[in-house]
C-alpha cells in the first residue's frame, strides 16, 4: 500500500505540473494574441501643422520638409500615413486633414506643430480647432477668420515645440557663420515674428540664441525685434534693433527668426526696415533665408514623431 500511495501522489504531481504549464501557455498566448489584436486595431496617422501663409514659397518649405520626413517616418509600421495642414490662409486645413483621417478609420493623430515657441496659436488655436479645448478667443478668432473647427473622432496627441531643443540655436549659428565677414565688428539683429501674449517666452528665446552665437563666435552684441502682428507687421521694428547693434558695432547681421520664407516678411517687412538703414549697403549684412531646411528640424519631426507613437502604443496595450 505505501508503495501505491506514492505512485498516485507522484501522478498527481505531476498532472498538476503539466496543468500548470499549459495554463502559463496559454494566458501567455492570450496575451500575446491581446498584445497583437490590439497592435492591428491601431491605426497612427502624422499630421505636420503650420501657420500657413499666402506665400507659395513659404508653403512650398512646409510641403518639402513633409516629403523629406515621409519616407523615414513610414518605416515604423505602426504609422500608415503621414500629411500637412495650413492653420489659416490656405488648403489643406487642419479640419479638412483630420475629415480625412477620421473617414480612413485612423484612431490616433500624432500633430507635430512646426512653430518656433508657445503662442496663442499652439497653445490655444489648435487644440481649439481639433475639439480638445473650448477657448473663447479662440473660437471668436476662429470665426471672424473662417477657420473650420472639427472635433475629430481620433485620439489627438500634440507634440512640443521647436523651443523645447537646441535646434534654434544651432541653426542661427550656422546661418550667421554663414554670412559673417568679422564677428569682432558685427553685432546681431533677430528679427522673429512675436506675440503679445506670449511676449516674455519669446524673448527669452531671442536671448537664448543670441547668447549661443555670442558663446560661439567672437560677438559681443546682439538685439532682437518683431516683424509679426504684435509689431503691426511694420518695418520700424527692424530698423530700431539694426540701430540698436549699430550704437555699438560699425555692422549689423539681419537674421530672420522665421519658419520659412514668405516674401512679404523677408523682403517687404525685414527688407524696407533695413532701407531705412543711413548707408545700409555698407553697414548691413542680410541675406533673406528662413530656419528651413535644416536637416536637424527634420530629424527632430523623425524623432519626436517615434516618441510619441511609442507611447500610443505602450499606453494602448497596458
Amino acid at each position: 500500500m505505501p508503495h501505491l500511495l506514492n505512485v498516485n501522489y507522484l501522478t498527481q504531481r505531476l498532472f498538476i505540473a503539466i496543468l500548470t504549464c499549459c495554463t502559463l501557455f496559454s494566458c501567455s498566448e492570450k496575451k500575446q494574441a491581446t498584445e497583437q489584436q490590439t497592435k492591428d486595431s491601431q491605426k497612427i496617422a502624422v499630421l505636420l501643422v503650420n501657420h500657413g501663409s499666402h506665400s507659395p514659397t513659404w508653403r512650398k518649405a512646409l510641403t518639402d520638409l513633409d516629403s523629406t520626413v515621409r519616407g523615414t517616418i513610414l518605416k515604423d509600421k505602426r504609422i500608415s500615413d503621414v500629411k500637412t495642414a495650413f492653420m489659416e490662409y490656405t488648403e489643406p486645413s487642419i479640419a479638412t486633414r483630420m475629415k480625412q483621417f477620421d473617414s480612413a478609420g485612423y484612431t490616433d493623430v500624432i500633430i507635430v506643430p512646426i512653430f518656433l515657441t508657445v503662442s496663442s496659436h499652439s497653445f490655444d488655436d489648435i487644440p481649439t480647432i481639433i475639439g480638445t479645448k473650448e477657448d473663447p478667443q479662440s473660437l471668436e478668432t476662429l470665426k471672424i477668420e473662417k477657420i473650420e473647427r472639427y472635433v475629430a473622432k481620433a485620439k489627438t496627441h500634440i507634440t512640443p515645440l521647436l523651443d523645447f531643443t537646441t535646434i534654434l540655436e544651432q541653426n542661427i549659428l550656422r546661418r550667421y557663420q554663414a554670412i559673417s565677414k568679422n564677428s569682432k565688428d558685427e553685432g546681431l539683429a533677430l528679427i522673429a515674428y512675436g506675440d503679445a501674449g506670449y511676449n516674455d517666452e519669446w524673448s527669452a528665446l531671442m536671448d537664448s540664441v543670441g547668447q549661443h552665437v555670442i558663446a560661439n563666435t567672437e560677438l559681443t552684441t546682439y538685439s532682437y525685434n518683431w516683424c509679426g502682428h504684435i509689431a503691426h507687421y511694420n518695418p520700424d521694428s527692424t530698423t530700431i534693433a539694426i540701430n540698436e547693434v549699430l550704437q555699438e558695432k560699425p555692422s549689423a547681421v539681419v537674421m530672420p527668426v522665421l519658419v520659412a520664407h514668405d516674401e512679404m516678411f523677408q523682403v517687404k517687412i525685414i527688407g524696407d526696415g533695413i532701407n531705412a538703414i543711413s548707408d545700409h549697403s555698407n553697414k548691413v549684412i542680410y541675406r533673406p533665408d528662413a530656419i528651413l531646411p535644416d536637416k536637424n528640424v527634420e530629424d527632430w519631426v523623425i524623432s519626436i514623431v517615434a516618441t510619441h507613437a511609442d507611447h500610443i502604443t505602450s499606453n494602448r496595450i497596458m
